[in-house]
């Protein structure tokens, strides 16, 4: 007959943690809000933007810290592009809100408080699942979305490439004492 399995419980062997380890920078982040929105416009025209704040030390993003405005049909812009040319699977945006927009309506429909701030709550979801994906933050449209203060809807769709430093072939030095030498 055996004997029953024991669990072990033994902690594990761990280095002590110092106050660096304990009160510094984490080693990669990204970090993405979607806060302040602000209703513009009047009649037909009247929209709400949110402002997008992202912080990264992750070296694949050239700014480091931005802070752009975008309205919803942005955040439709960028899911569009992101199901056309990558590979990932997009998560779904908070709905459109049809019959909000529907007129007669006693309440202020889409620009109701309670509304706008549930959508942000979405949003915000929405961009930190996107943001978070390896295979998402090599595409220009995200870096154009989260950095640059307009989106310029005929940009040609691509990857980002992150700059490598320990390429040489990538230092015209290098390159001209390669050929030089032949």
């Amino acid at each position: 007959m055996s004997e029953p399995a024991v669990a072990d419980t033994r902690r594990l062997n761990s280095k002590p943690q110092d106050l660096m380890d304990a009160y510094g920078p984490p080693s990669n982040f990204l970090e993405i809000d979607v806060y302040d929105p602000q209703t513009v416009g009047v009649g037909r025209n009247r929209y709400t933007t949110y402002e997008v704040r992202m912080r990264t030390n992750l070296p694949i993003f050239k700014l480091k810290d931005s802070c752009v405005r975008r309205r919803y049909s942005d955040f439709e812009w960028l899911k569009n592009e992101l199901e056309r040319d990558s590979k990932i699977v997009v998560p779904p945006l908070p709905g459109k809100a049809l019959k909000r927009q529907l007129p007669f309506r006693g309440d202020e429909g889409i620009f109701e408080e309670s509304f706008i701030e549930e959508r942000r709550v979405g949003l915000e979801q929405f961009i930190n699942r996107i943001a978070g994906h390896p295979l998402a933050q090599n595409e220009r449209c995200l870096h154009m979305f989260l950095q640059e203060e307009s989106i310029d809807r005929n940009y040609i769709p691509g990857k980002v490439r992150q700059k490598d430093n320990t390429d040489c072939w990538s230092r015209p030095m290098y390159i001209y004492f390669y050929f030089m030498s032949y």
